[in-house]
C-alpha cells in the first residue's frame, strides 16, 4: 500500500523508470545480500533472488462517491503493492513491509486469511502511516490481490478505515467505521478462472464487506499477512501502532507456517529499523512490533491505475498499498 505525500496532498502520476533495492538475507549463521532491479515501482525480487531465499531456508468503480481516479486513493495518496521473497527459516528485511510472506511455484496460494485487534495509533502532531492486511502475490509479481485496515495520524488526529485493492488499480476505501480494538478478519481466495473474493469482517463493529474481482493472469505463487508502511513517490513515516497481534494466519486453510515463510522485518533505506514480526506461535500467530516511523525515503511504485468495482463504498482516504520493497 502506498500514499503519495507532497506540498498540500496533491495527486501525483508517473512510475519510477528503474529501481536498485538491496534486500537483507539471514538464514542460520549465513547472511546474504541481494541486490534487486526493478524495472518499474512496486515490482519483486525476481525469480532467482527469490530462489536463493528458499534455498536460505479492475474496471473503473462505478457509483462509489469520493473515490480518487488515475491510481489514487482517497485525498489524493496512492496506494501499492511491494516485493518481497519468503521461507521461515529465512528472514528478510524490506522497506516497507513487516510480518510472513511464503512463496512457490505458480498457482500454489488460492487463500490467505488473518484475524486482527485493530492497533490504536499513538499521534504525535506529525503524519505518519500504518496499514495491516492479507494478500495473494506482491513477491516477485507485478500482481497483488489484498485487504486489510488503515492505521493514520493526519495533522495529529487519528484516523482509522477498512479497504480492498487490486494493485495496480487504486484502492477502495470502505465508509463503515473502524475503531481501535475492532476484532478484524480479512480473507483473500482465488475462486479460478482469474475470479477472486475479498472479504474484510468488523465483528466489533458488525460489519462485513465482500467484493469480487477479476485480476486474468494472476500468478498466486505467494501469500502474505503484513503490516506495512504505506507509500508514494517514497515510503512514508511508520505510525506508532505500537503491536499487531495477527491470529489465525492461514495459507490455503493451513496455518501459514506450514508453507515456510520468510519473517520480514521493515527496515528503512537509511539503516532505520521500524517494524519487527516476533517468531511463529503455533504455526499461525505472530505480532509485529513498531520500533520507529523510519524516514520518508526511496522509490516507491506506480502512480497510475483504476479503480475496482465491488460492494463496498469507497471513504475518503489518503494512500495506497504495494508490494514490498527490498
Amino acid at each position: 500500500m502506498f500514499r503519495q505525500q507532497g506540498p498540500g496532498r496533491r495527486r501525483r502520476s508517473g512510475r519510477a523508470s528503474a529501481w536498485r533495492i538491496g534486500l537483507a538475507v539471514i538464514a542460520g549463521s549465513g547472511a546474504a545480500v541481494l541486490a534487486v532491479h526493478y524495472a518499474t515501482a512496486p515490482s519483486t525480487l525476481d525469480a532467482a533472488s527469490a530462489a536463493n531465499v528458499a534455498k536460505a531456508g479492475g474496471a473503473a468503480g462505478s457509483g462509489h462517491e469520493g473515490y480518487g481516479h488515475d491510481g489514487y486513493g482517497r485525498g489524493g495518496y496512492t496506494m501499492m503493492p511491494h516485493g518481497s521473497e519468503a521461507t521461515e527459516a529465512a528472514e528478510a528485511t524490506t522497506e516497507n513491509w513487516s510480518g510472513y510472506a511464503a512463496t512457490g511455484s505458480a498457482g500454489a496460494f488460492t487463500s490467505v486469511t488473518s484475524s486482527w485487534a485493530q492497533p490504536a495509533v499513538t499521534c504525535d502532531g506529525s503524519d505518519t502511516f500504518s496499514s495491516f492486511w492479507v494478500g495473494l502475490d506482491g513477491v516477485n509479481t507485478q500482481d497483488l490481490e489484498q485487504t486489510g485496515t488503515e492505521a493514520d495520524c493526519s495533522g495529529g488526529t487519528a484516523e482509522y478505515s477498512g479497504w480492498y485493492e487490486i494493485f495496480p488499480a487504486a484502492p477502495v476505501f470502505f465508509n463503515n467505521p473502524v475503531e481501535p480494538g475492532d476484532a478484524m478478519t480479512a480473507t483473500v481466495t482465488a475462486n479460478g478462472g482469474g475470479s477472486f473474493t475479498l472479504t474484510l469482517r468488523d465483528t466489533t463493529g458488525d460489519w462485513t464487506q465482500t467484493t469480487d474481482q477479476t485480476v486474468q493472469g494472476a500468478p498466486l505463487s505467494s501469500a502474505e499477512v503484513i503490516a506495512e508502511a504505506p507509500s508514494s513517490q517514497s515510503v512514508l513515516p511508520l505510525a506508532d501502532f505500537g503491536t499487531a497481534n495477527f491470529t489465525d494466519a492461514e495459507v490455503n486453510g493451513q496455518p501459514i507456517g506450514n508453507d515456510n515463510p520468510t519473517a520480514l522485518t521493515m527496515v528503512s533505506s537509511g539503516g532505520t529499523t521500524e517494524a519487527t514480526p516476533s517468531a511463529l506461535a503455533g504455526g499461525d500467530g505472530f505480532t509485529v512490533t513498531w520500533d520507529s516511523s523510519g524516514t520518508a525515503t526511496g522509490p516507491t511504485g506506480p502512480g497510475n491505475g483504476g479503480g475496482g468495482t465491488g460492494t463496498g463504498t469507497p471513504g475518503t482516504g489518503r494512500h495506497r498499498h504495494h508490494r514490498d520493497q527490498n
